[in-house]
């Protein structure tokens, strides 16, 4: 493919447009969250729509109306780093906010990494041997390898559907992991807004528009999480789990990128406490006996 091929021009100019089109809406919820007494704002006079209006935001920002309200409008414009600090700041968007600007608005953007959906066998061979769970995911949430205690808790997957492994579908389609996550509701919120983030670079590309309107179409709960527009990068956090073999697991979980140039994470999940140590012995136990 070359850089004359026909359907790479059309592909970026649709990605352009998708990913103008989440920076409208992006940056009309957060707009529309802040009231006018968190800026000094006077609340005078009742208001139509909730939070900030666009010359106010404009006003805060130290930029022109019209720019301000075609950046909002997701029009092809020129931005920079600079003048989206000064947005940034006036919408009080957190680290994964600003960085999720910056990724829609093409502005400081880091070099695009690849998607690889190939785990190598050196690291399947790591996975394999920690004495805890662990698994391999890409950007979209789809689990692509687990170690047989990641497998035990969380399996086994739908090979049928194409998207039995994503973790997404786990939580909001097919409902099963519902019944391992006691914590479920938050870990849901969490995987949103972390694959909202992700798809700021991937807006185009089919697998990802199709997975997400299958979540829209067939979970009303992923729909209203998706329509907050919140956004995040993976985070270590505990997890409270039930393990149909040996209760309940409170599992501390750490995420690690597995290159400068991979999108590839390996999560971890190591006992959080004294009792959780002894269940995963437990669970060793009872999958060693399987595999006798």
């Amino acid at each position: 493919m070359t850089a004359d091929d026909p359907d790479a021009s059309a592909g970026a100019r649709a990605a352009g447009e998708l990913r103008r089109r989440e920076l409208a809406s992006f940056l009309r919820s957060r707009r529309e969250r802040i009231s006018p007494a968190e800026v000094g704002l006077p609340q005078a006079g009742r208001r139509r729509t909730p939070g900030l209006r666009r010359e106010e935001v404009a006003q805060l920002a130290g930029v022109g109306v019209t720019w301000y309200t075609w950046l909002e409008q997701g029009r092809a414009i020129r931005v920079s780093v600079q003048v989206l600090d000064a947005v940034a700041r006036t919408l009080h968007l957190d680290p994964s906010e600003r960085e999720h600007l910056y990724t829609l608005t093409d502005a400081g953007q880091p070099e695009q990494r690849h998607l690889c959906a190939a785990v190598p066998d050196r690291v399947r061979a790591v996975v394999s041997a920690l004495p805890y769970p662990a698994n391999i995911a890409n950007p979209r949430r789809d689990i692509l390898f687990s170690n047989d205690l990641s497998a035990r808790i969380w399996g086994p997957y739908d090979e049928e559907d194409p998207d039995g492994r994503n973790v997404l579908v786990q939580i909001f389609v097919t409902k099963r992991w519902r019944s391992v996550s006691i914590d479920w509701k938050d870990s849901a919120t969490t995987q949103v807004s972390e694959f909202r983030s992700a798809m700021a670079t991937h807006m185009a590309e089919p697998a990802w528009t199709r997975l997400l309107d299958r979540l829209l179409t067939e979970s009303p709960e992923f729909a209203e999480i998706w329509a907050r527009h919140e956004v995040g990068s993976g985070q270590s956090r505990t997890k409270l789990v039930r393990s149909r073999d040996v209760g309940l697991l409170k599992l501390d979980y750490t995420h690690f990128w597995l290159g400068p140039t991979s999108d590839l994470r390996m999560t971890t999940y190591t006992p959080a406490d004294s009792t959780t140590e002894s269940r995963l012995a437990t669970l060793r136990e009872v999958i060693a006996a399987r595999a006798a």
